[in-house]
């Protein structure tokens, strides 16, 4: 069983993390979450809970703003066009053990998250504080992004933070810049055969907002997506 809220703001608190808490209604989209909270100052985020083709996992962690392309960022993780796709509910419910609605950086905690690729949005360090779900969409807390660093490295997580709307180009002088941040590990679920628990290393899903981010071709499953997301 994975951690509860009330755990993981206890961790916090040992960790002496400063942060805010607003409890509110559950909510299901950024819009929603903004009637409570978006008349503080900070930013709100949306974050996306996907998969490639070698079913490695990734959370993407970015402003409420932020246009995310899937097709450019999964050419600039070396997964070629259209690697990265929404994550199937099982893949939530058994690596990040959270419910609909609550995909967020703190998510990977539970140590079936280890191998988990988290993708921070650069934007998030304009902010004075940010805004994500404690693995539930009834309270959201608030924090600096050096708190929200030391949550990370506490949990052997280095924290990536990159431009998640560049293009830059790829080509055989130009190799995908993010490659690297890539895990080359495959989680295990339950009902995965043992055999293919193990990927061979890489060679090479949250809600709309009010400015609605452009996501490239099929949907991702995020965090705040009325029926398969997650923030």
């Amino acid at each position: 069983m994975g951690y509860t809220k009330d755990q993981l703001l206890q961790r916090l608190q040992e960790l002496q993390i400063d942060f805010v808490r607003h409890d509110h209604p559950v909510v299901l989209t950024v819009e929603e979450q903004a009637k409570y909270v978006g008349h503080l100052e900070g930013g709100l985020s949306k974050n996306l809970f996907l998969k490639d083709k070698k079913s490695r996992y990734y959370v993407v962690s970015a402003l409420a703003a932020t246009n995310v392309d899937l097709k450019v960022l999964s050419v600039r993780l070396g997964l070629g066009k259209g690697g990265l796709r929404m994550a199937p509910v099982e893949g939530l419910e058994e690596i990040l053990q959270v419910p609909l609605g609550c995909v967020t950086p703190f998510a990977l905690v539970n140590d079936s998250a280890r191998n988990v690729t988290l993708l921070l949005d650069q934007g998030f360090k304009t902010q004075k504080c940010c805004y994500f779900h404690p693995l539930s969409n009834d309270v959201t807390i608030s924090l600096s992004t050096g708190d929200l660093d030391k949550f990370l490295i506490s949990i052997g997580k280095d924290p990536s933070y990159v431009d998640l709307e560049a293009n830059p180009k790829v080509g055989k002088d130009q190799p995908p810049d993010l490659a690297s941040l890539v895990t080359s590990v495959t989680p295990i679920l339950i009902d995965q055969p043992e055999n293919t628990a193990t990927a061979k290393p890489s060679t090479s899903n949250d809600v709309p907002t009010e400015n609605k981010p452009k996501v490239a071709a099929g949907k991702p499953f995020s965090c705040h997506d009325l029926i398969f997301s997650v923030s």
